[in-house]
């Protein structure tokens, strides 16, 4: 049994912010931005297990950096709920196959959202992971990248410059001048 006055590092890994209120804690609001790690009791884990929406985030927007109260609060996860943002890295680029799939099926919310976010950032060349997310998620990496490259500006090109052969001759601010002078004749 975990004591309520433990203090554990939780993690937000979803890509918003993440908050709450605990009525019971005197209406204690926290809110996490993403990737922001805080030091909370257990037994503000607790409470936030017991209200609405709470044993969601927790499961899929936080991770809680402490074996025994995942177990106690959790009843246990797949190994996938402790997978940080150098992990999906390296399952998106030297991982199996196999491992990739258990991820997808395994895996919290917020670590499938991270496999999306990273697959886009590295980006995935690995044809099957792509068609597994596919398949798994709904998400299209392939035509996300596709839409990306289009919406990004150009990066800008090198032009050659124009350059005059001559220099131009240099006139004053005087009223134009002729470029023609004709001579007309009188006739008598």
């Amino acid at each position: 049994m975990v004591e309520k006055t433990r203090e554990i590092e939780v993690t937000n890994r979803d890509r918003g912010s993440v908050g709450y209120i605990i009525p019971d804690l005197g209406n204690l609001n926290r809110q996490f931005e993403s990737g922001e790690t805080k030091t909370i009791t257990f037994e503000e884990l607790e409470k936030l297990a017991w209200i609405p929406g709470g044993k969601y985030i927790l499961d899929n927007c936080l991770v809680i950096h402490d074996e025994e109260a995942v177990n106690e609060l959790l009843n246990g996860v797949e190994p996938e709920y402790y997978y940080s943002k150098e992990d999906i890295k390296r399952l998106l680029t030297t991982g199996t196959i196999e491992e990739f799939l258990d991820c997808l099926d395994f895996a919290p919310e917020g670590v499938k959202n991270l496999v999306k976010d990273m697959a886009m950032e590295l980006p995935l060349n690995d044809v099957a992971k792509r068609q597994a997310i596919l398949d798994k998620m709904g998400f299209d990496v392939t035509k996300a990248l596709e839409l990306k490259a289009i919406a990004e500006p150009e990066e800008e090109k090198v032009e050659t410059s124009k350059r005059r052969a001559a220099a131009p001759s240099k006139t004053t601010e005087a009223a134009p001048a002729r470029r023609v002078i004709k001579k007309v004749e009188k006739s008598e």
